[in-house]
């Protein structure tokens, strides 16, 4: 492509980016919209848009909105339902038996994650839909995406806690919900890359508070390995994490740790509280694919 050729495309890119929908009614919340999101034309230059909770159908008009609320049959994401405690239940999606529905989860999701690139293409992933539950039905919070086979050894494509629901632990939910399934597969895994801001602050907070407790009840000679393979958390990321923490040293051609049992207490005591909300496995129904190779531990 010539210089000039690429100038257009780059400026038409930037026109058809341009971010038109200022709000969002989802349920009972109206939502500011933070980034573009490519909605069909007649939809995307809409100041508003009015997006039923349950269907996740959208609309331009109030009208149609609260005429659609009438008719609407469903309370509760498709799927087959994984998890249940209390009020709060995930249901696992599958992007090809429910197209239309993954589709227009996506673009809803596109309104609040600058890097999300995934709209259309949903076949290839599965989708796993925190919702809250009360009389009148689910109402989504948050989910995760995932590969369903993933080359990179990704076990979490892209997240979001919509705006109302951040700050509630949920987005440390999904990412411990999205371990404990690499956990039962075998596999250790890592987010698919690049993760927004407030994905990155969520991530470190979770693997340091992870890592900490496993070195604090398996003592300071534990090694990276020991560690990958306790979590299902990627060698990489538990270098990274651990490095951030002043807490390792190279020596030798590996990671070790190089840190007393009382600084790693310190540690543990300062930053390792019980999250208000925790995955209980006793309450997750989920086993891995029957089409699944065996799982192989990641390589540096």
């Amino acid at each position: 492509m010539d210089p000039t050729t690429a100038a257009l495309e780059k400026e038409h890119e930037a026109i058809t980016k341009v971010k038109y929908i200022d709000r969002i009614q989802f349920g009972k919340y109206e939502i500011d919209a933070w980034y573009f999101s490519p909605y069909p034309e007649e939809y995307g230059k809409q100041p508003k848009l009015w997006i039923c909770e349950f269907c996740l159908k959208y609309m331009k008009l109030e009208k149609s909105f609260r005429y659609h609320q009438s008719q609407c049959t469903w309370r509760h994401p498709p799927g087959k339902e994984i998890y249940r405690k209390g009020t709060i239940s995930v249901f696992e999606v599958d992007g090809k038996d429910w197209k239309i529905y993954c589709q227009n989860l996506c673009l809803l999701a596109k309104l609040f994650l600058d890097h999300k690139t995934l709209y259309f293409d949903v076949e290839p992933f599965m989708f796993y839909i925190l919702v809250e539950v009360d009389r009148y039905g689910c109402h989504l919070v948050g989910y995760f995406s995932k590969e369903k086979e993933s080359p990179d050894g990704n076990n979490l494509a892209c997240i979001l806690t919509l705006p109302p629901h951040q700050r509630k632990g949920y987005g440390k939910f999904l990412i411990a919900l999205s371990y404990e399934l690499s956990v039962i597969e075998g596999v250790v895994g890592s987010p698919e890359k690049p993760l927004s801001d407030l994905g990155k602050l969520s991530y470190r907070s979770y693997w340091t508070s992870v890592l900490l407790d496993c070195i604090y009840k398996m003592g300071v000679k534990v090694s990276m390995r020991e560690l990958e393979r306790v979590t299902s958390i990627a060698y990489t990321d538990v270098v990274s994490t651990l490095q951030s923490l002043n807490l390792i040293r190279y020596w030798k051609g590996n990671h070790i740790l190089c840190v007393t049992p009382k600084l790693i207490e310190e540690l543990y005591q300062k930053i390792c509280k019980k999250p208000a909300l925790t995955v209980d496995g006793t309450c997750l129904r989920w086993e891995k694919p029957s089409n699944k190779p065996p799982a192989k531990v990641s390589k540096r």
